[in-house]
């Protein structure tokens, strides 16, 4: 049966091409979201990017007709932009001042013009769905990019194998999946991890990761990238795709104080510093915890940065600490070029060449603003996104529903990406029970 979907703001600023991802039903945008967008054309951000393009791609649709009349696109549903005017009723106590309003009003309309068909408002705003159930209208979230539990990838199984299996991995340092004997067949990914657990003998256990053909023995098992040594099983496999160097995308998550962070900075000096793999380490964060863009800010660049960038000073003044040496000191490593922070509004448009980069609360992001980050790497580039997907302060992102767990997911088939889920708490005891608990 044929639906009508109205459109909430938030969908197109997450994704413009939104538009296109409805098959054969019909499209409604209220005027309250064309001028929504409109007000932030000009906005300094991804936002204001992402309302640009919406812009663009409605303008495109217009050359093909009138959008009052509606507009048949190639998926065949119709788009339209329905104007309320003087018609505008708002229900019993609601405000017309606000913009989600007349959206619900909009689609109100649309359902009593169309009894016979579903009408449907799609909008992130957790809010706003249930302002819409409460007067009767049915609403969703936009679910083209949504992940079920299943498909959040961890980059990490387990299985009980003859510890005669563990022995051969030991002595050959490479098994196949054949070897493994299993009954039934195991699905491995490139650069995933595989415990090996021996069930006919206690605390018999070997790590391994899956290069593509076979289960082979980790290469940075003993590595202490600037002398920070991984204190359990996960930290050990993050390693071993931060310092792979033919792993050009790494993406790390878990809950506050895992380590995330600080494996990943001490992974990009000992690349940039120690070995000269790269020419610069650059560390990024979004803003968007901060309310408004920097531009509002007092203060040059560095001095708006400064307090969201504590964290990453942090970790630097931590891994100084850990190796009682000057070579690791943000200001010496400033001078010399090797290291640049800074917030991620400054990174789009830019190429990344020759370069680690680090994406730090990368849960923030949304589906088009990680691929316009990775899109930026260059040549010899190695991009790390890390984040806890479990406290995520954008309003129409969620653990389902983040750029984070989406790349993790997308990439969970290619040779040249791995991913790690951080689970145990290694800042202090009671960062780790708070964490459990609180």
């Amino acid at each position: 049966m044929k639906k009508i979907f109205v459109l909430d703001t938030n969908v197109l600023l997450n994704n413009p091409r939104a538009l296109f991802s409805f098959e054969d039903n019909d499209i409604i945008i209220p005027l309250a979201v064309v001028e929504e967008i409109d007000n932030l054309k000009s906005n300094n951000s991804v936002l204001g990017y992402n309302a640009r393009e919406t812009s663009r791609l409605l303008e495109e649709i217009r050359t093909e007709g009138r959008l009052d009349k509606g507009v048949k696109l190639k998926e065949g549903g119709i788009l339209r932009i329905v104007i309320n005017g003087k018609d505008l009723r708002i229900p019993k106590g609601l405000s017309a001042s606000k913009m989600d309003n007349r959206i619900i009003s909009t689609a109100l309309h649309i359902q009593e013009d169309n009894p016979d068909l579903k009408v449907v408002l799609i909008s992130d705003d957790i809010n706003l769905r249930l302002i819409a159930d409460a007067f009767g209208l049915k609403a969703e979230e936009h679910s083209s990019t949504k992940l079920s539990d299943e498909q959040i990838y961890t980059g990490f199984k387990e299985i009980q194998v003859l510890s005669s299996v563990i022995d051969k991995f030991y002595s050959e340092e490479e098994i196949s999946l054949e070897d493994l004997n299993l009954d039934e067949k195991l699905d491995m990914f490139p650069n995933e991890f595989l415990q090996l657990t021996a069930s006919d003998q206690n605390k018999k256990t070997a790590l391994a990761c899956y290069n593509g053909t076979k289960l082979k023995k980790l290469k940075y098992n003993r590595s202490t990238p600037a002398k920070i040594s991984p204190r359990n099983r996960e930290q050990q496999l993050a390693v071993e795709l931060l310092l792979n160097d033919d792993i050009k995308l790494v993406t790390l998550s878990g809950k506050a104080g895992t380590g995330k962070t600080l494996l990943a900075v001490a992974a990009g000096l000992s690349k940039v510093v120690d070995e000269n793999k790269y020419s610069k380490l650059l560390v990024a964060r979004p803003i968007m915890p901060m309310g408004k863009d920097l531009g509002y800010l007092p203060g040059e660049k560095e001095e708006k940065l400064s307090p969201w960038m504590q964290p990453i000073f942090d970790n630097l003044d931590f891994i100084v600490h850990r190796n009682k040496s000057d070579k690791y000191i943000y200001q010496k490593l400033l001078n010399s070029g090797l290291i640049q922070i800074e917030a991620l509004t400054y990174i789009r448009g830019r190429s990344v060449p020759d370069q680690f980069l680090i994406v730090d609360e990368a849960q923030n992001l949304s589906l088009h603003e990680v691929k316009t980050i990775v899109t930026r790497a260059g040549v010899n580039t190695k991009i790390v996104f890390t984040g806890d997907p479990f406290q995520i302060d954008n309003p129409y992102l969620n653990l389902h529903k983040n750029g984070l767990n989406y790349l993790a997911h997308k990439f969970h088939k290619e040779k040249i990406a791995g991913h790690v889920m951080l689970k145990q708490g290694e800042r202090s005891e009671l960062a780790r029970i708070a964490s459990e608990l609180l």
